[in-house]
């Protein structure tokens, strides 16, 4: 049996649609599938939790029909144990999706795979102990990302964009501690991303030569600019071209200690406050992916 997790309401709806593919997919193929979401994200976790214990030995893998949220909740059980994880892109961001090579134009296209091929083990970060698929950050985007919860009564796109002019007006860099494979070292920094995968915030490519199975996290480190040259060095950050501005470096390493006087998210989720240890766990989460 497999086991369906969806959010109904991810990416204006779009959620709700292909889930209802997947499920068309499978019954198609005589396959038995359970359904499992929620009112909220709390909620479907729950839910969720039940059905793994409830179907424990039965399950042949889970499908989230979602974007990194959904993932983000699909690994903290899923990792570690035989159980794949197949990911239909359907949320805002999908850079998860785009780390395992997915079409997001076309979510459900790879569902054959599940049936053909065999699922690989990829790398996981973790987090003052939670996992993380994708990318752990800290800095600008994570004062960002505490604004727009803030604006309660502003939807999707606009809602970043007003939180991006709110935060820079004021923003200023501030002094971090690292501690990269017992490498210490101090430096001022507007942004910071430790990264499992290449890309967050719907595609930019903050770290873009980072692989999702070679073990290692790249960090990236964003040193100091005037907010001029910030607004000019931001955009390339969709191609990938920023690293080679002077202000950008770049380090790989099994693991990252950070502290200061700020905030992290990983995968879009809040995770706390500093200080932060992550390190990467090898071949953590079997899923299906595209090369």
């Amino acid at each position: 049996m497999w086991i369906l997790l969806y959010n109904p309401t991810s990416g204006g709806g779009k959620g709700q649609r292909e889930a209802r593919r997947v499920t068309a997919f499978f019954h198609e193929r005589g396959a038995d599938l359970v359904t499992v979401s929620g009112s909220s994200f709390d909620e479907a976790s729950r839910i969720f939790q039940e059905n793994l214990k409830e179907n424990a030995g039965r399950i042949s893998g889970v499908v989230v029909v979602g974007g990194d949220g959904m993932m983000h909740m699909a690994v903290q059980e899923l990792a570690g144990t035989s159980t794949p994880i197949a990911l239909v892109p359907a949320g805002t961001g999908n850079d998860f999706a785009r780390a395992l090579g997915l079409d997001l134009k076309h979510p459900t296209k790879h569902l054959p795979l599940l049936f053909t091929h065999s699922p690989e083990a990829v790398d996981l970060g973790l987090v003052n102990q939670r996992y993380f698929a994708d990318i752990l950050s800290t800095g600008f985007d994570s004062i960002v990302n505490e604004k727009a919860n803030s604006l309660k009564f502003i939807k999707g796109r606009m809602k970043y964009n007003i939180a991006i002019a709110l935060v820079l007006s004021t923003f200023k860099p501030q002094e971090y501690r690292f501690s990269i494979d017992s490498v210490d070292f101090t430096s001022k920094a507007m942004l910071i991303a430790v990264s499992n995968g290449q890309s967050y915030g719907g595609g930019m490519k903050v770290t873009p030569h980072a692989k999702i199975d070679d073990g290692l996290f790249d960090v990236m480190i964003l040193g100091p600019v005037s907010k001029i040259e910030f607004l000019k060095v931001f955009p390339r950050v969709f191609s990938g071209s920023h690293v080679d501005h002077p202000a950008v470096k770049i380090m790989q390493g099994k693991r990252v200690r950070i502290e200061a006087k700020a905030v992290a998210y990983a995968d879009g989720e809040r995770i706390g406050d500093l200080p932060i240890e992550a390190s990467v766990v090898p071949k953590a989460l079997l899923t299906w992916r595209v090369r």
